[in-house]
């Protein structure tokens, strides 16, 4: 009998229209939210208000991707500015998280990261795996700073999102079963999202209906209300403490009244004439520079050929063999191997008619984070804890107010002031590889944001493997096999192998294109007529 050919999840082809015009574009993973960044657009609002509106609808509309809990990075760069700067929102750990309530099995855990096992894993799901949550102290500082239009504007579109509840269609059901094994065990987030028991399933015809979202509505409403305060401080503070403490989580009230961005310069790293403005700190960044530097004198023609995809491919080994070994005080000593487990994080980019810029990115850490909703605000907790190593005496063991290295990758690329390129992607330790790859394809080949999402990658990711798109060309693949390991894998809705990139390229001439993930299907870019 003849060897069988490879199996392939998806025997079609996909592609994603852009969207361009001469105005503001919003770009996000869900259509419907990047509906309300334009919608703010459209009212008057600027890059940074039509952002903050975006992440707070990804809230409602992408549980699995982030939420109210979440943390995350911006790169904020208005009309008329200089230069960027970034909007630090990231993990910290709560005060009172005691390292010995994570005693090891003695096994290896193959989730995110390959950490040793925690009893019950518990630094992965369950209430000790909160983190402090920061999302909506960095969508307030980003507003109180730059935005123009009242707060109430601004929440009005997540909240008639979170009123009409979550779409229960085919991806939805996808993304609940992945997590349906940890959802069950906790009692609220089983009733909005295992009814009967079981993950939702659309409808075999029609229309799909719609998954009530708890409270959820109720807090978006104090939120719009009373304002970002209240998270902190108020009534929606004190019923999170009282539901984390009622579970004997460690969360408590003043973890959150300390909580607070930090708004700074952004790291800068010049890259073929041009500033690429990252987020530094404890993002990817200091590891995208580095494959920047050894990817400035290489070889290139006029298209991604086979040299070209070796070189960053050992480039990206040789970063990624850095940060392993350390970069620095909180960083991650080791990454996460091939396993199971998603990442459950969500990027935004946003141009205004100005010409301002804003490239965010917001995560709860895992798929639905530590997969527990509290009963008193429909909110949906982070697992931030995972990030750090439960062994101790480690750089990244875990331990009470330290803060964490992510994956985390947004960037403005500017030329001279002008800001001209905003990307990021959602994927974990893939996200970097993907931004690096859709921004070289457009600066240095010359490619549209169309052609540069719909280009074959590939991904290093662990210092070592190669995992290559089946889609490139022999010539390509046959080069990196030489090189070194290489694994052939596809782009696929699931298994996720590659990030989820998105970009707005802002040419001289006032024309804008905007571009979401090509396999994401709820994802758009939406540009203002």
């Amino acid at each position: 009998m003849a060897e069988l050919s490879p199996f392939v999840t998806q025997n079609w082809q996909i592609t994603k229209p852009p969207a361009s015009g001469r105005r503001g574009i919003a770009v996000a993973q869900a259509k419907a939210a990047a509906e309300a960044g334009l919608a703010i657009l459209d009212a008057g609002g600027n890059a940074v208000d039509a952002a903050v509106a975006t992440g707070f609808a990804l809230a409602v509309v992408e549980p699995w991707n982030s939420g109210l809990d979440g943390i995350g990075f911006a790169l904020v760069h208005p009309a008329g500015a200089d230069r960027a700067e970034v909007v630090d929102f990231g993990p910290r750990a709560p005060a009172g998280l005691d390292p010995s309530r994570f005693p090891l099995t003695g096994r290896m855990k193959q989730d995110l990261f390959a950490w040793p096992e925690v009893v019950d894993d518990a630094n992965i799901h369950g209430p000790l795996s909160f983190a402090i949550p920061a999302t909506v102290a960095g969508y307030a500082a980003m507003h109180k700073r730059w935005g123009r239009l009242p707060w109430p504007e601004i929440i009005a579109p997540a909240l008639a999102l979170a009123r009409r509840g979550l779409p229960a269609d085919w991806f939805t059901t996808l993304k609940i079963a992945n997590a349906a094994a940890i959802l069950r065990r906790y009692p609220e987030s089983a009733r909005i999202y295992l009814p009967n028991g079981l993950p939702p399933v659309a409808p075999y015809q029609g229309t799909p209906g719609f998954l009530a979202l708890g409270r959820l509505s109720e807090t978006l409403e104090r939120l719009q209300r009373v304002g970002a305060e209240d998270f902190y401080r108020g009534e929606i503070a004190a019923a999170i403490a009282a539901d984390v403490a009622a579970m004997g989580g460690v969360l408590s009230a003043a973890d959150l009244a300390t909580t607070a961005a930090r708004i700074g310069p952004a790291m800068e790293v010049v890259y073929h004439g041009r500033a690429w403005q990252l987020a530094g700190g404890l993002t990817a960044a200091p590891t995208l520079a580095r494959v920047l530097a050894r990817l400035e004198g290489s070889p290139r023609g006029a298209a991604p050929d086979a040299a070209w995809f070796v070189a960053l491919a050992g480039a990206l080994r040789a970063a990624y063999a850095e940060r392993l070994a350390g970069l620095g005080e909180g960083e991650v000593p080791r990454i996460a191997q091939e396993g199971s487990a998603e990442s459950c994080t969500t990027h935004l980019t946003v141009c205004d008619e100005a010409g301002g810029m804003v490239a965010m990115t917001s995560t709860l850490l895992s798929s639905m984070g530590s997969r527990v909703v509290l009963p008193e605000t429909g909110i949906l907790m982070n697992n931030g804890v995972m990030w750090f190593d439960p062994r101790p005496g480690q750089p990244n063991s875990i331990a009470p107010g330290k803060r964490p290295l992510t994956n985390m990758c947004p960037v403005i690329i500017r030329d001279g002031a002008r800001p001209m390129l905003a990307a990021g992607g959602s994927g974990g330790r893939r996200i970097m590889a993907a931004v690096a790859q859709m921004l070289t394809f457009v600066t240095d080949f010359a490619m549209t944001p169309m052609d540069a999402a719909h280009q074959p990658r590939i991904d290093v990711s662990d210092a070592e493997t190669v995992h290559a798109d089946r889609r490139l060309p022999a010539t390509v693949l046959a080069a990196l096999a030489e090189a070194g390991p290489v694994e052939i894998v596809e782009h696929a809705v699931l298994p996720i192998n590659f990030a989820c990139p998105n970009l707005i390229e802002a040419r001289a001439d006032g024309l804008r294109c905007g571009i979401s993930d090509v396999q994401s299907p709820w994802s758009a870019a939406l540009a203002q007529g």
